[in-house]
């Protein structure tokens, strides 16, 4: 089962999003553009293309949201989608709103990858690159807490980080 708080953390992660209220719903955009909402009655509505709401159907059921005949989103009862699942698709609900140059510098990001260790698995990876962190060196400049606060980011990832930190001759601030 998933919170608004791991909802919150997910999107949050992600470049240049803000929290605040899109047609009298909690949402998140990204340059002023809806991308993740919720509903009062426990919903997230999630601004996908109709190839992703199609697939994602397949994957985590949902209701496809419409608007003049065509399909514009998903909407899923948040307690019915695991963390992991969330993730992806507020990831793909940004990069469908996202202005296309901000995209393309977060997947390029992504993929560039950085010196961060690859044992601390991809979520913990797209988590710490959407928070602008992609060396080893900008681990330091951040506490143990800071990062664990990242969705995505767990005791597992700390650990490697940490010892690829001593390796290096480094440690977490504070």
């Amino acid at each position: 089962m998933t919170t608004m708080t791991q909802l919150r953390k997910a999107a949050l992660a992600l470049p240049e999003v803000e929290e605040g209220n899109h047609f009298g719903l909690q949402a998140f955009l990204v340059k002023g553009r809806g991308f993740v909402s919720v509903t009062s009655d426990g919903h997230v509505q999630l601004r996908l293309s109709p190839e992703q709401v199609a697939k994602a159907q397949e994957s985590v059921g949902g209701m496809p949201i419409e608007r003049a005949g065509r399909t514009i989103g998903l909407k899923i009862p948040l307690a019915d989608v695991n963390g992991q699942q969330l993730n992806e698709l507020i990831r793909q609900a940004w990069q469908h709103q996202a202005p296309k140059r901000l995209a393309a510098t977060f997947d390029a990001g992504v993929e560039a990858g950085g010196d961060l260790p690859s044992g601390i698995g991809a979520p913990a990876t797209r988590a710490l690159h959407g928070a602008g962190i992609r060396t080893l060196a900008q681990v330091a400049e951040h506490a143990k807490a800071e990062l664990l606060a990242l969705h995505g980011v767990g005791p597992k990832a700390i650990r490697v980080l940490e010892e690829s930190l001593r390796a290096s001759g480094k440690a977490f601030r504070g």
